[in-house]
This record gives C-alpha cells, structure tokens and sequence, in this order.
C-alpha cells in the first residue's frame, strides 16, 4: 500500500522533532556558530523534504540528516577556504575541515552527543542573553518549535520572536561564548540558568500570564521534555531532579485544573481522581533522587516538597499545611522574595487560620514588586471572605480582576466578586 505524501510529511515533521537538537548540538560541535550550525541543519531538513516523499523514510533519519548537513558543511568550507580569509580563520576552518572529512571516513558523530547536547543547552541559556531571549532560543533549538509556535505560545508577534532569536545568535557569537560545558561554579551558576528557562516555559504552559486560555499543555510537555533530557546529562545535580519533580507533581494536575469550557478549578476544589498518578510517581521518584544527592534541597526541592504535600493528600482536607508552612519558611530564607512570602501567607492561613495568614498578606500590601500583582488582592480577598468581610473581600477581588491579564482568570475573580457582593446584601 503506497504511502500518502500528507503522512510522509508528518513523519518528517516528527523525526525533526526529535533529531533537531541532537543535529544542531553536533554541527555546531563542528562549525562553532550556532546560526550556521541551524542554517545547516534546516538545510538538511529542506533536502528530506524534497526527496523523502520518493525515496521513502531512510532507515536512520538522524544519520541522513547529519550526513547531509556535514556534506553541505564540507562544500561551504571549501568554498570559503578560496576566497581571501584572515589566517587565523582560515587556519580554523581548515581544520573544521579535516575534522569532517576524518568523520567522512568513518569516524563516529555519535559517541559524542550526550557532551553535544548539554553544550547546546548551556549555550542557548547562556546569561549574556537576557531571560526572553534565552526561553526563545532554547524552544527554537531544543524543542524545535517554529517562530510561529513560540509566538503562539507566548502571545507575541512572529517579528518579535524572529527578531529575538537572530539577536541571541548574533550576540552568542559576537561575545564569543565557548560551545563548552562548564566547569566549577561556573558551571553552577550556569546550571541556574538553565533550569531558569525550563521552569519559565513550564509556568508560562502551566498559568499562562496573558490571552483567553488558563493553561497551554504543550508548554508544559515541551518544559518536561526538557527537564527528562536534562536531568540525563547531568544526572547528579540535584536541582535539576528537584525542577523536574516539581514540573512532573505540578503537571499530572493538569485535567483537573480547567473545567468543561476552560475555565479555572482552583487546588482545593480539584477532583483529585482526575489527577496523574503516574506523574505523580514519577515526580516523587525525581524527588527522592534530589533528597538523595543533597542534604539540603534547593529552591527547586523545596518547592517540589511543597508540591509532594498536595500529591500525598487523598483529599484537601487532609493536606499538611503545618508542613507546607514550615517548607515555605526555609525556601524564604534560602531564596527571599515577595512571591514566596505570600506563598507563605496562604499556607500559615490554612495551617493557622485566616487571620494569620491576612497580617502577613497586609504586611507586603507596600511591596514595590507586588504593586501590579493581581495575586496579592486576590489571596487578600479569599481571607477576608473567610472571615465574613464581605465588602472587603469584593473590592480586593475586583482589584486582583483589574490586574490580571488571563481572560479565564479574570472573569474567575469577578464571579468570586459578584458572590461576595450577593453573599452582602443577603446578609443585610
């Protein structure tokens, strides 16, 4: 039965799917600029597209790919190698030449591509570029997302994102950053940044900031799959299993976290049947391994112990906020900020009661970087309903509305408004 060319088409789509990153991480092993090392490897792919659909699927179309895109590599250097070129570059390039020709022999590519592909990640993370860029680049080269599907994602325009990423090339190459892994605590600090833009994409699929949709799932798979392939190369840093925990115990909630037309089920009113228990093994698993490699869990740890509470609780009422509480105090104390603090706030309030938690919740209402939050009214709001400050809680509530940007998360506030403000007047 022959085959149709719509599912040749899609097969190629999924093969550079998975292959895109490997492909890129081993050219530019080779070619030492990551916009050509992509240049090339698109070139490949433009090349599989062309003759795929006749020739049928090749029987290892990584392979295919990166000796097509080497060969084109092989032609562009000695092209180059007959124009005028400064020594130094010249003399560099010959011997990217001979690299490849050697690997033309039969030397293998593959041996080194776990190195490769975390070279690429500390590349496309590299804190020279700042946050935005870093998210772009990393979804274009690891995930091997489109321009158009990053700016879907995020909302932004497609010029926007395409600019964005030629900016992150031309800046990795003008800064002369090293395709290297490094070492030390630069390799620390490094690492941060890294899981840094993995968590970034995975909160921006999990609680999207702006647009009518609360979540986008395929974020959040990308975020994963990235997490999986990390905590495989570095395989004992213990951050990376923390990330990975946390994203795993925050993503098997997913079906339980909208409901039938899109709109917002907070935690607590979840029906936790529809959560993924799969998930969630494998997210307390990810847990005990960070547990395991450190005595003291990071701010990824930690926050994924705070999701751990909520996955053991068969039911809300039966979760451990005394816990939660005192794992939120440790993470203030390790990596302060305002979020946390409020984070701290409704746990104390459910461990302790709502008055509680509102004399922390009052105590950041002049924080600078929670003037535009629309977090901080709405957790004022639900305390103050709980305490029966009915007109309170309905103006912190259309506060929070006029501060959020998600369409399904404002209209949820406002309801929670107009109930308040029902609840009021029956009350009169």
């Amino acid at each position: 039965m022959a085959v149709k060319a719509t599912d040749i088409q899609r097969t190629i789509e999924a093969v550079w799917r998975i292959e895109q990153a490997r492909l890129i991480a081993g050219l530019m092993r080779l070619v030492r600029d990551v916009g050509l090392a992509e240049e090339l490897a698109q070139e490949a792919l433009v090349m599989a597209l062309e003759r795929w659909p006749a020739t049928g699927l090749p029987e290892r179309p990584g392979a295919w790919l990166m000796a097509t895109a080497k060969h084109r590599a092989i032609d562009l250097f000695r092209s180059r190698s007959l124009q005028h070129r400064k020594h130094a570059e010249l003399e560099r390039e010959v011997e990217i030449l001979q690299e490849m020709e050697g690997m033309e022999r039969g030397e293998a590519l593959d041996d080194d591509i776990g190195d490769d592909l975390l070279r690429l990640v500390f590349t496309a993370c590299h804190p020279v570029l700042p946050p935005d860029a870093r998210v772009a680049l990393t979804l274009r080269l690891l995930c091997g997302l489109s321009t158009a599907e990053i700016a879907r994602a995020f909302l932004t325009a497609e010029p926007t994102i395409a600019q964005r990423i030629v900016r992150a090339k031309r800046t990795l190459k003008e800064a002369g950053v090293p395709f290297e892994t490094p070492r030390g605590w630069d390799r620390t600090e490094r690492l941060q940044s890294v899981l840094e833009v993995v968590y970034l994409v995975f909160n921006e699929g999990y609680a999207a900031t702006a647009g009518e949709d609360w979540m986008r799932p395929a974020l959040c798979e990308e975020a994963l799959r990235l997490g999986r392939i990390l905590v495989g190369l570095v395989p004992d840093e213990a951050e990376a299993h923390g990330l990975l925990a946390l994203m795993e115990i925050q993503a098997s909630r997913a079906k339980a976290r909208t409901g039938p037309d899109g709109e917002p089920i907070l935690l607590l009113e979840q029906d936790r049947s529809r959560w993924d228990h799969l998930l969630i093994r494998r997210g307390l698993t990810a847990l005990e391994r960070a547990e395991a490699l450190s005595k003291r869990l990071g701010t990824y740890g930690l926050q994924a112990a705070i999701a751990a509470c909520h996955a053991r609780a068969r039911t809300a009422a039966e979760t451990d906020w005394i816990r939660i509480a005192a794992l939120y105090a440790a993470l203030a104390q390790l990596a302060p900020s305002p979020v946390v603090e409020l984070n701290r706030a409704v746990a104390v309030a459910m461990a302790f009661g709502p008055e509680a938690g509102l004399a922390l919740v009052d105590e950041l209402a002049a924080e600078p970087m929670l003037e535009d939050y629309h977090l901080l009214p709405s957790v004022r709001g639900n305390l103050l309903q709980q305490l029966g400050r009915l007109a309170e809680a309905a103006a912190a509530f259309e506060q929070a509305a006029g501060l959020a940007r998600n369409a399904r998360e404002r209209k949820l506030l406002l309801d929670r408004a107009s109930a308040c403000g029902q609840a009021r007047d029956g009350q009169a």
